[in-house]
């Protein structure tokens, strides 16, 4: 399923779904189709009454033939077991007004708020694909079908894809290009007159294609998507900057922007957070945008920069890094030398075409819409994918869900247990793990909704914690992560690594969404019974694994770090895995003989650091937590190991490429117990003469729109507040208005935009606020301190 939506028309609903298959693509509309939600039966006269001057159609709309909300006897309950009525409406806009009338009378409203595309889908237990079954049509392109009924099938297609770039001039107001390329085709549409046309065409290797105006680029450039025809647009911030940029331009030229299959125009939907984010729907065909769909597969950049992405997986980017010079190298280009500025708009797109194809990045996008039933392209929403996932499977069981946001349990639980940390530098330590701990705690305890409302009621129910407990009968939850864990054990084994991470990012999200007030099922039972029993498990294998003589430094969640009185790695190894065998023993019979529950708990030997480092708290005593560093060994080699960095300056973009090279470079030579007071002298020294400069920029990024920041205004938002003043002196365009990430120096005039330094470095500050400190951290267990090692001479540098 590439797309759906829902269409309001005098006849009801209309539910409009389009597939790619092996023979092209299908549409499927589905007429005449009804909202629903639902309300207890006991108050079936008080709603009849209420929703009795209810508009049977909505204000934008003429009136419809049909009645009002029409109500219908269901099997269904809710939690408190009182039997519901389902409520029909011909309009979701019409559902909407109900519901609002029912929620101000303070009438109780089940899954008033489910898309109805959604709930066609799931109550098919329809997530991805489906096979169609109907009378098809042939229209021009595609295939119509008609009396279709779906069942869910195991399909996986062969989307053609198709990667686009535009490029404007630097004000944002005038397009020059729009670029295209797929492993079928590549072309550019350039803006120019006949004179330029004539000159340059010839000279290019580019399939250019020269153009009088912007009308004649994006009427070329939609000619072409519709005689190419792909299932999958690609790009990178695609959205809400190439197609927004060309929607804008249409609307000014008066064009329709036709983008979708059947001719169809985009669907824009504007984000509630943010008057600057929007969200498309191009019938038929999926928009993918490169940053959206790995933030989603839990890839971790520095920044998503197109430019910083590419060098780190391609190890090539941009010809022009700096903006202000790319904006002004595209303008003159577009002005001297267009063919090359086509070579330059479809290496942008052939960027983003290798990225995908290198990581796979679409059929990680298929896995995971096949996993939960939401569209490909849609960002986040793990709540709505545990929605589609559970829901169907509770009505099945006679249960229907609450609205989001009924919940009236404000109460907090508490997160991850964190073990106070033993500081130092240690030789041997390992790390024992529990696989998936928050998804084992769920299948071991029956953490269930439906659980929880059945459990409340029954006399050998689990127990859970804040009054929760659990039936050891009826339940969802723990089928659905035990089917889930097979999956992706299926996976791992056929090494399909794309569908094991789909698996766990959605196995692992279902212990975040129901700790969320905007799931349906929030309840702080629920949450404190697996974060407390989180709590109790880590503790009791600490005393377990102390009781056999070893001692715990450290214990994050589901991790607990032991350090091992031992010199040889093969005695570690087996000590290793005779500790994570005996703690599996040991849960098998705590929890058979305490609950009488099979234990779904799996404890692994995970790392063992050579040498580990567990730093203080700075100017304090104390162990730090979730901050450490160790070295693992890879080989028997000198130089066969990897430096593990936890939290530190290493791992963080808002600390200087000097101080990040430093720590890695300092920690390795006493890791690996080697000489290290010559380099922090020497790069002392280097660093007062000005021989890192390059390494000085900060990074960090602005969360708030810069005129939010007024009582406390940090140094990043002082240099971007630099930036714009300066920006706006020489006409450019605002950047960080509405947030977004600046790079800084630190001046003896305070911070100052990289691309904008006027003042001289202030190397004090990197001296004593960056190295100082991660030097210290360490060297703290060596007796001694970055003041002491440098000569105080080095003043005169």
């Amino acid at each position: 399923m590439l797309t759906r939506q829902w269409l309001e028309t005098d006849q009801g609903l209309e539910l409009v779904f389009w597939f790619a298959t092996d023979s092209g693509p299908v549409r499927l509309r589905v007429a005449g189709a009804e909202a629903v939600f639902f309300v207890a039966t006991s108050q079936l006269d008080r709603v009849t009454s209420l929703l009795s001057d209810a508009p049977s159609h909505h204000p934008s709309n003429p009136p419809s033939k049909h009645a009002g909300p029409r109500f219908g006897q269901t099997q269904l309950q809710n939690f408190q077991f009182d039997k519901l009525t389902a409520v029909y409406c011909k309009s979701q806009r019409i559902l909407l007004d109900c519901r609002q009338l029912l929620t101000e009378a303070g009438v109780p409203v089940l899954e008033g708020d489910i898309k109805p595309v959604d709930r066609y889908l799931m109550e098919r237990f329809i997530t991805g694909a489906a096979s169609l079954l109907g009378k098809f049509e042939a229209r021009q392109g595609f295939e119509d079908v008609f009396s279709c009924r779906l069942k869910p099938v195991e399909y996986r297609p062969d989307l053609r894809s198709v990667s686009v770039d535009i490029e404007t001039s630097y004000s944002g107001t005038e397009l020059y290009s729009i670029a295209a390329y797929s492993d079928r085709d590549s072309r550019v549409y350039m803006i120019a007159d006949d004179a330029t046309a004539k000159g340059r065409a010839v000279q290019s290797k580019t399939a250019i294609k020269y153009v009088k105006n912007e009308r004649e680029a994006i009427l070329g450039f939609l000619d072409w998507v519709k005689e190419d025809d792909p299932d999958v647009i690609i790009g990178w911030n695609v959205i809400n900057f190439d197609l927004r940029f060309l929607e804008q331009c249409c609307e000014r030229l008066g064009l329709k922007f036709r983008l979708g299959r059947d001719d169809q125009t985009i669907r824009w939907r504007q984000a509630r957070t943010s008057a600057n984010r929007y969200y498309a729907t191009v019938p038929g065909r999926l928009v993918l945008d490169g940053i959206e769909v790995m933030r989603n597969a839990t890839y971790q950049f520095e920044n998503f920069s197109l430019e910083h992405v590419a060098r780190q997986l391609l190890q090539r980017g941009k010809l022009i890094d700096d903006i202000d010079e790319r904006g002004a190298e595209i303008s003159r280009l577009f002005r001297e030398d267009k063919a090359k500025l086509a070579a330059y708009n479809l290496e942008d797109c052939k960027l983003v075409w290798d990225i995908f194809q290198g990581e796979k990045l679409i059929e990680f996008a298929v896995e995971r819409s096949l996993l939960t039933g939401l569209e490909p392209d849609r960002s986040g929403g793990s709540v709505a994918a545990f929605d589609f996932l559970y829901l169907p499977r509770l009505h099945r069981r006679g249960f229907a869900a609450p609205s989001v946001g009924d919940s009236v349990d404000a109460g907090l639980s508490p997160g991850g247990y964190v073990m106070d940390s033993v500081p130092g530098i240690y030789r041997h330590v390992i790390v024992l793990d529990f696989k998936s701990l928050y998804p084992s705690i769920i299948r071991t305890f029956y953490v269930d909704p439906l659980a929880l409302a059945r459990g409340l009621h029954e006399e050998d129910a689990v127990p859970g914690f804040d009054g929760g407990q659990f039936s050891r009968h009826h339940f969802l939850l723990p089928e659905l992560i035990e089917n889930l864990w097979a999956a992706r054990d299926r996976a791992k084994a056929n090494g399909d690594k794309v569908l094991s991470q789909a698996i766990k990012i959605i196995m692992n999200s279902f212990y975040g969404v129901l700790g969320t007030p905007g799931c349906r099922f929030f309840d702080k039972r629920l949450v404190s019974s697996i974060t407390r029993r989180g709590h109790e498990i880590i503790q009791k294998t600490r005393d377990v694994i102390e009781d056999q003589g070893y001692q715990v430094i450290y214990g994050d969640t589901d991790s607990v770090f032991v350090l091992i009185d031992s010199t040889g790695e093969m005695e570690v190894k087996a000590i290793g895995d005779n500790l994570a065998s005996s703690l599996n023993r040991f849960w098998t019979r705590y929890l058979g003989e305490k609950y009488d529950i099979a234990s779904c708990l799996e404890i692994q030997f995970e790392t063992h650091f050579d040498k580990f480092l567990m730093p203080r708290i700075r100017n304090a005593e104390t162990g730090s937590k979730k901050r450490y560093a160790g070295l693992v060994r890879n080989g028997r080699g000198p130089e066969d190991f990897t430096l593990v960095f936890k939290g530190l300056e290493s791992v963080r973009s808002d600390w200087s490429p000097l101080a990040r090279e430093f720590q890695q470079t300092l920690y390795r030579l006493l890791f690996l117990e080697e000489p290290y007071e010559e380099f922090i002298k020497t790069t002392a020294v280097e660093l007062l003469n000005g021989a890192h400069d390059d390494k000085l920029v900060i990074r960090k990024r602005l969360r708030r729109n810069l005129g939010e920041y007024v009582k406390n205004v940090p140094p990043h938002v002082q240099a971007a507040r630099k930036a714009e003043s300066t920006r706006a002196s020489r006409g450019l365009p605002t950047l960080f208005t509405h947030g977004g990430w600046i790079e800084y120096v630190m001046t003896v005039n305070g911070p100052e935009p990289k691309q904008y330094l006027e003042s001289r470095v202030d190397y004090d500050f990197y001296l004593e606020r960056q190295l100082y400190p991660v030097a210290d951290a360490i060297l703290v267990f060596k007796s001694t301190s970055m003041k002491q090692l440098l000569d105080r001479q080095i003043n005169l540098f």
